[in-house]
């Protein structure tokens, strides 16, 4: 592993590597009004939302390194004390670049971009009415960091006062992130794309506390066919299952193991494993492993018993 310390390396080598081992992050597309009434519009990939009760996010619009320059955003939400954010999807992504240009000072964006302002509630600033989601936020406070150290980045944070959300990205109710189609920034010129096959659902544990990696017998533990994300999601559990006797029972008339797993279909692999006499440890783990793959762990714990006699529940 390569070990880089900031304090010796090149600040444009530094951008680079931290932003891509930081990722992917939102993109926020930031609209403020200057004093004298110019609009601004900006993405940054500096925004996380830090806060829901009020709901409170950030930017962090730096300061020009090359340049020494200050951001439209950051003095006009100073100025101000307002401005709203828009999300930032796949569909808009070349406008996004376009407004990221160094535009002369009281340039608007919107124009420049080609998108459309929509009227706020509670701000005098403009959000993108093409975005499927938006927010009206006032300045709290802006931290800048490490001047004394030559430091060129700020923490500005916001108070949301609206979020307006379009109804063709819910589902009962809730915002679906498949319908989003949300592009989000990584390091050097790399984009991601948030399409409906890379969304998944992964339930939180709350207050239910899972067994462990530690509870696991060793045997599992240190399966070298196992994943962590398996042991993980047999570690979850809130206690080892109990042995199912009928489990082991074969139902089905399948013939080869690895035809059935590569159908995706465990349980007759299991089936043609005892059918054959072949369940020996190795084999049930990769059975194991492709119950967990579906998501089925009591099934996976079931197989990893098979393999292990002597693991008690």
């Amino acid at each position: 592993m390569i070990t880089y310390d900031p304090a010796t390396v090149p600040h444009s080598q530094m951008h680079g590597i931290l932003l891509s081992g930081v990722a992917p992050r939102p993109i926020a597309f930031v609209a403020s009004r200057s004093p004298q009434g110019d609009v601004n519009l900006a993405p940054f990939s500096f925004f996380n939302a830090f806060a829901s009760k009020p709901p409170v996010v950030a930017i962090g619009p730096a300061v020009s390194v090359r340049s020494g320059k200050v951001k439209d955003t950051w003095r006009n939400i100073l100025d101000t004390g307002e401005c709203t954010i828009s999300a930032v999807t796949h569909g808009m992504l070349h406008q996004m670049n376009l407004a990221a240009a160094e535009y002369p000072h009281g340039t608007d964006e919107f124009v420049k971009a080609g998108l459309t302002k929509a009227n706020a509630e509670t701000v005098g600033v403009p959000y993108v009415a093409e975005s499927p989601f938006a927010m009206e936020c006032r300045f709290i406070q802006n931290i800048e960091l490490f001047r004394d150290e030559g430091g060129n980045g700020n923490i500005m944070l916001l108070r949301v006062h609206r979020i307006h959300v379009k109804e063709s990205i819910l589902t009962d109710g809730k915002i679906d992130p498949r319908k989003m189609d949300l592009v989000a920034r990584m390091g050097y010129h790399w984009y991601a794309r948030v399409t409906p096959d890379v969304c998944f659902e992964l339930p939180q544990p709350g207050e239910k506390l899972g067994i462990g990696f530690d509870a696991l017998p060793e045997s599992i533990r240190t399966s070298p066919i196992l994943t962590s994300n398996d042991r993980g999601m047999l570690a979850s559990v809130l206690s080892m299952p109990p042995r199912e006797e009928t489990f082991a029972t074969v139902q089905s008339n399948a013939d080869s193991i690895e035809h059935e797993l590569i159908a995706r279909n465990p349980r007759s692999a299991l089936d043609a494993a005892l059918r054959m006499g072949k369940t020996d440890i190795w084999t049930l783990h990769r059975i194991a492993r492709a119950f967990l793959q579906l998501g089925d762990v009591g099934s996976a714990w079931q197989t990893l018993y098979l393999a292990h006699p002597d693991v008690a529940p």
